[in-house]
This record gives C-alpha cells, structure tokens and sequence, in this order.
C-alpha cells in the first residue's frame, strides 16, 4: 500500500495534524474527534491494493468498480454511505499537438476524502499545498477537496483550451496563406518524424481529433457540476455553493472554447478543401491549355505525314516553312488567347 498511496494527513479547523501512520488508524481517529477528517491520496491502485482501503471506508462496490477501470465518463453518483465523482484532467503537449487525458476519482463521506488518480496528469500535490495555505476553505470539511480538486482541473481546461486556441491560429494562417497551405512547417503528432511535413488536411483532421478528445472530458462534466452547484446533495456542504457555481462558470466557458474551437476547425478544413478544389480547376484549365496548343501541329503534321502522292503544296518550294511557320503562329495566337483568359 505504501506504493500508492501519494499522503495520508488528518486536517482539524482547516489544519493539517499529526496522526496514526496507519490509514486505518487515521481514519478511526478523525471520527472519533467529530471534527476532523481524513484525505487519503491514491494513485495507480490495483484491485488488491483498493480493496483494504474500499472496506475500512466503507466503498460502494459500483465504486470501487469505476475506480479501478479506466476510460470512466466524469460522472457524480451518490450512495447510501459515499459521494463519487469522476474527473478527466487534461494535458496539452504542444510539441506533438496532443491531448492526453487521465482519470481523477473522489470518494467522499463520513469524515473522510480519497482522490484516486490514474495516469501521470495533473498531480494532486500543487492542490493539497494550496488548500493547506488556505485553512478558512480547507476547514468546510471533505467539501473542501471537492471543490479544490474540480476547481484545478477545470483551470487546467481553460489553460489547454487557450493553448490549443494559439495553435489553430498558426494553422488557419497556413491554410490562407497564397500558396493555399500545401503543407505544414511543423511536425504532425501522428507519428510523423522529425522535420517532416504534414499535408495541411491530415493536420486539420488530427487536430479535430485531439479537440473530439478533449471535448470528452469537458462536455459530460457539465451535468455533475451543475448538480454540485445545486441545493440537497448528500455528503456536499451547504455553504459550498457559491463555489461550485465559480467552478461550473469556468466549465460553460471551457466548453464553450472547445465548441469554438470545434467549429473553426471545420470551417478551415472546408475552406482548404475548397481552395484545392479551385486549385485543380487552375491545373485543369492550364493542362487544357497546353494541350490545345499542341494539338495544332500535331493535326498539321498528321496530315503532311500522310504517304499520297497528290497533296497540294508538296512541289513548292517554300511549302514546309510555310507549315511549320503557320504552325507557330496559331500556337503563338493560342498562347496569347489564353494567357489574356488566365488558363496559363
């Protein structure tokens, strides 16, 4: 258990206590006070390793399930004897353009709090500190935690949002650019090598998919913290409200950038695709051109290359210059005509 499990600290009056090094113990001691309680941090737990801890708090066993498999919808389910919520923090790494996404699971009761967390995103360390310095939040209880936790991911949320926001700017400047965004000057976080090239499209479409991704974690967290902001849930502190309602206007604006994101992202990925369109009309039309310049000395000299004897023009003296400059000059007339249209 040592392994995985991150702190284990009593907090009295908003304040972190010396206690039993033994959870159990720890935990058996904060109820026995009536005015404290336990935060146990977790992380990687396997099923072995979670079920001492599921029995001595008293785990629903739907939650324990939850707890220990991953890809868990954030979610906010209530019990007889605890508060389970599921978060998703995020990760940007802006040097592949990747989303990555973890899992974050709250267990709250009778004077106790367990954070379980699964994958190398957002480290609960920065917030237990933070609450720490704060007594007068941290001393509403395992409330607390709730909020302190939603709160830093959600932050986390904005902060990638705006990250990604700054990249798609960079990629819509390429997409109209004169040369139309044939390629891409960075790397693709699709496996591509060092200093290659992406076409412009594949980068569009990978990026919708790290934005689909990030939308996974954001969208269905709406539900649980809006609940959270509402009177009458069980095991939450009726004075966290206000709270909560911060945390659940930062999630709205967090989704609505992804939203933004989502649909800018398909107004570039069609408006790229409607310059290659243009752009092969201009190949066609140039193609086109040429080959209707070619076809006159080809006809011209299919005809000549005919083997009968009677054909006009074959005893003067001046009949193939004559051709081959009656060719030129139509092919030079055909060249003007179309570069006035602008086919070449």
């Amino acid at each position: 258990m040592r392994a995985v499990i991150v702190d284990c600290a009593i907090y009295r009056d908003g304040r972190r206590t010396d206690g039993p090094a033994d959870f159990s113990d720890a935990l058996a001691e904060a109820r026995a006070t009536g005015d404290a309680f336990l935060w146990l941090g977790l992380h990687e737990a396997t099923a072995k390793e979670f079920e001492l801890v599921s029995s001595e708090f008293g785990l629903h066993p739907l939650a324990v399930e939850d707890s220990l498999t991953a890809h868990q919808r954030p979610k906010l389910e209530v019990y007889d004897d605890s508060l389970f919520v599921v978060l998703k923090p995020v990760q940007y790494d802006d040097e592949n353009d990747i989303v990555t996404s973890g899992e974050l699971m709250v267990f709250i009761g009778d004077s106790f709090v367990v954070t379980v967390r699964h994958g190398e995103g957002s480290p609960l360390t920065a917030v237990r500190q933070r609450l720490e310095a704060e007594p007068e939040v941290l001393k509403h209880g395992p409330t607390s935690v709730l909020y302190a936790v939603s709160d830093a991911v959600v932050d986390d949320y904005i902060e990638v949002a705006g990250e990604l926001q700054v990249d798609l700017e960079e990629l819509e400047e390429e997409v109209f650019t004169p040369s139309g965004g044939d390629g891409g000057s960075r790397s693709s976080g699709s496996g591509s090598g060092p200093g290659s090239v992406a076409p412009t499209a594949e980068r569009i479409y990978n990026f919708k998919r790290q934005v689909m991704e990030f939308r996974r974690a954001t969208g269905p967290l709406a539900g649980p913290m809006a609940r959270l902001a509402g009177p009458g849930v069980q095991f939450v502190d009726a004075g966290s409200q206000p709270f909560f309602r911060d945390v659940n206007d930062h999630l709205l604006h967090a989704n609505e950038q992804v939203e933004g994101l989502d649909r800018l992202l398909s107004d570039i990925l069609s408006a790229h695709l409607a310059q290659m369109g243009v752009r092969q009309n201009g190949d066609m039309r140039k193609i086109s051109a040429w080959a209707a310049m070619a076809a006159v000395p080809t006809m011209v000299a299919g005809i000549y290359g005919m083997n009968f004897e009677h054909m006009p023009e074959l005893t003067y003296v001046w009949a193939y210059p004559a051709v081959i400059a009656f060719m030129a000059v139509v092919v030079f007339g055909l060249h003007r005509a179309f570069k006035r249209r602008g086919w070449l």
